[in-house]
């Protein structure tokens, strides 16, 4: 970043706020370059069989995906709290790259499952996640609402869907492609409610921050849009 965007005050690199456009602008680079990282390790998590040894580990094993859903939420609440609430930049980047990393690491049981029984969907699942991204984006960017009322529908929408997810695990029931369908819509509607936050109201010296919580809800949409492409896979 250049440094006519941040000024160091008290702190070293301590970023300040901006213009709204320019923090739109770092926002987007910096939700490119997660991206980019999540690609490249997810990539070679496959490549390097550790994708399919996670899967294999997981197998099997019905509380498995509980204690990595704990410690995914752990994490998660960690990155965010690095992204959100530090003063010094290397910090928030931090905080966006240990989300980068955690959302590789998770993704990558799904990644192997989908290579071995629905080859295909894995660049299917990102082209369609693509579009809705584009859709939802123009979306935002071109109307006038801020689209703050999802805020509150998101947040029940969450303890539903966490509520249902561990009912499942622990009583072995299959969600099925009825719930795969509920929450892409839930993640399109959080990647809308996001994106207007970014454009009207995310504080302007929190790119990475902003940047990280766009990341999530479009690995949330790319995560259901991909179980439900294996679903309808398996069911032909």
């Amino acid at each position: 970043m250049s440094n006519s965007n941040f000024v160091t005050v008290g702190e070293p690199h301590a970023p300040q706020p901006i213009s709204r456009d320019s923090f739109i602008k770092w926002t987007y680079l910096h939700l490119c370059a997660a991206i980019a990282g999540f690609t490249v390790l997810s990539a070679a998590l496959m490549a390097t069989g550790i994708s399919g040894a996670m899967l294999k580990a997981l197998s099997g094993h019905r509380y498995a995906w509980l204690a990595v859903m704990g410690a995914f939420m752990v994490v998660g609440w960690l990155a965010s709290t690095l992204a959100d609430n530090s003063e010094g930049r290397k910090i928030q980047l931090s905080g966006l790259g240990l989300a980068v990393l955690a959302e590789a690491l998770i993704f990558a049981p799904l990644l192997a499952m989908a290579d071995a029984i629905a080859p295909g969907t894995i660049s299917s699942a990102a082209i369609v996640t693509c579009a809705l991204l584009g859709g939802l984006s123009y979306v935002a960017f071109t109307s006038k609402g801020d689209f703050s009322f999802l805020g509150g529908v998101l947040k029940i929408g969450a303890f539903v869907a966490l509520g249902l997810i561990v009912a499942s695990i622990l009583l072995c029931l299959k969600l099925g492609v009825w719930f795969s369908g509920a929450m892409i819509l839930f993640a399109a509607a959080a990647v809308l409610y996001d994106t207007a936050q970014i454009i009207h109201h995310y504080p302007t010296d929190r790119p990475a921050g902003a940047a990280l919580r766009l990341f999530s809800s479009i690995a949330l949409l790319f995560w259901y849009v991909l179980r439900l492409l294996i679903d309808l896979s398996s069911k032909d």
